[in-house]
Formats: C-alpha cells, structure tokens, sequence
C-alpha cells in the first residue's frame, strides 16, 4: 500500500465565502478545496504555496493549520491511501484568476479542465464537494460557524 499525501488550503474571504476548485480529468468531474499532491522533499506548506501559485496565480500566506486525516480514505484514482492536510490560508496579493459563479463553468476543453468559486460558508453543505475528506473538513467548517 502506497501513501498519497495531499495538501488543501481553506481560502475564506471577507464575505464568508470559501474558495472552491471544479475540475475534470479525462471526464472526472469533482469539486474540492484547492491545492494538490506533495512532492518528494517538499514541506507542506511548501507544497501548498507551490500549488496556489500553479492552479491559481495566486501567492497565499498560511495562516494555520485545520486539519490532518485521522480517518482511512482510498484514493479515488488509484490504490492508495489518502492522507490530507487541510490549512486555512489568505491571499499576499489580489487574486489574479477569474472566478465564475455557476459550478464547472470551464474555459476551453481538454483532458484537464479547472475553473474556481466562491461558496458561501452558510451555504456550504458536505455534498457541495465531491471526496470524502473534504466532506468531513465541511462538517468542521460548519461547527465553526
């Protein structure tokens, strides 16, 4: 058994919303939280600045940490297992990519399709993102309303 280790940043502006990435890979659809897989010899939070600055254009400060997996979750693509790492982060700059509004609003086409929206926390129900990690990290949000 292999390990997968992911990192995810929760991105909450000062309307209450919480960043969300739609995506689809070779006619995958899910929604999640932004970020990705940690590289061999990287940091997590290393990683997950590498990854906003790669799917968003953005550079984010890590403000602290959420949550770690302490649960099993296979991996949707392959046969190993998940272990995420979940931070609450924030923009240095402005955000430099264009957000839509209605879910899986792709620009273009692809084997690879990203856009991102906001979702406002009040709102932000665990069957809004489609993996069973970020479902959970939902449920935390929600307590911490």
């Amino acid at each position: 058994m292999q390990f997968n280790v992911r990192v995810y940043g929760l991105l909450i502006n000062n309307e209450r919303e919480v960043l969300l990435t739609d995506e689809q890979v070779e006619g995958y659809r899910f929604t999640k939280f932004p970020g990705g897989g940690v590289e061999f010899g990287e940091g997590m939070t290393q990683a997950l600045k590498r990854e906003f600055i790669e799917e968003c254009n953005t550079e984010v400060e890590v403000l602290s940490h959420f949550y770690t997996t302490d649960f099993y979750v296979k991996s949707a693509f392959n046969d190993s297992q998940i272990i995420a790492v979940y931070y609450l982060v924030k923009p240095v700059n402005e955000l430099n990519f264009t957000l839509k509004t209605t879910a899986f609003d792709f620009d273009g086409d692809g084997p690879a399709l990203q856009c991102f929206r906001w979702k406002k926390l009040n709102e932000l129900k665990p069957e809004d993102v489609t993996f069973p990690i970020d479902q959970y990290v939902v449920k935390l949000l929600n307590e911490q309303k």
